[in-house]
């Protein structure tokens, strides 16, 4: 796939370049008198809350089918879930983050994803 960039001015004049690349997260090039700087963008997190209709042993469940945690790991997100109201279940790219939640929702959970 071929990439895409797009070109905008800043006020203070600065100009920078957004890269979009399919396979890798967003990259920003900004051009600052001459010289160039690389950043990659931030990663995005998958968040699970807390909901009143699946059971801690089934959330429990879930993450260890869908991330392959181990019964521990899973175990301990599921109970940040239940106390805290919300755990960080995974990080990655947009597009796998979007592919995790749409996974979370097939199994009933409750999740959203923002960028870290």
């Amino acid at each position: 796939m071929q990439l895409k960039a797009l070109h905008h001015k800043i006020s203070n004049q600065e100009e920078i370049d957004f890269i979009y690349a399919p396979s890798v997260s967003t990259v920003f090039q900004e051009k600052h008198e001459g010289k160039v700087i690389q950043e990659y963008g931030k990663e995005w997190v998958v968040i699970v809350w807390n909901d009143p209709v699946n059971l801690m042993s089934y959330v429990t469940f879930v993450f260890q089918k869908l991330f392959g945690y181990s019964k521990e790991k899973a175990t301990s997100l599921m109970l940040d879930v239940h106390h805290k109201g919300k755990a960080v279940v995974s990080r990655g790219t947009k597009e796998k983050s979007e592919l995790d939640v749409f996974q979370l929702h097939e199994y009933g959970l409750w999740a959203t994803m923002r960028q870290d």
